[in-house]
């Protein structure tokens, strides 16, 4: 099975940096601008990871993540939260997700150990990434 990536961030160059990166790592990638377009794209094919900012138009990601997260079919996908600002410590609990990616450093360099990281879970209901 391959794995599929959701990358949902209003910033173009972003979307662009972490799609190529994960479509170097061997992942189908899709992409959206905002909370609305991922939710969309989910209700057509449910990816193995979403990565999503916060601070968007239209719906956050945080509106998002609470979406996801109240569906049984979505609640158990990955999620990694790409950042501007560095927050507490235990964003990533605040906002349901597995990871939490800070945009003032190395994006591929985190994105990369969050992968390995997920990788290695334990498998968790029908999370084909954590396999």
């Amino acid at each position: 099975m391959s794995l599929t990536a959701l990358v949902v961030d209003d910033s173009m160059l972003i979307r662009h940096m972490v799609c190529r990166f994960l479509e170097e790592r061997g992942f189908q990638v899709e992409s959206a601008a905002n909370g609305v377009e991922a939710l969309e794209m989910i209700a057509r094919s449910r990816p193995s990871i979403i990565i999503t900012d916060l601070q968007m138009p239209l719906m956050t990601g945080t509106e998002l993540i609470t979406e996801l997260k109240a569906r049984d079919h979505t609640a158990a996908i990955p999620i990694v939260i790409l950042s501007n600002k560095r927050t507490a410590a235990d964003a990533h609990e605040e906002h349901r997700a597995q990871f939490v990616i800070y945009k003032d450093i190395d994006i591929e360099d985190q994105l990369a150990n969050a992968i390995a990281a997920l990788s290695r879970e334990p498998a968790k209901s029908d999370d084909p990434i954590t396999r």
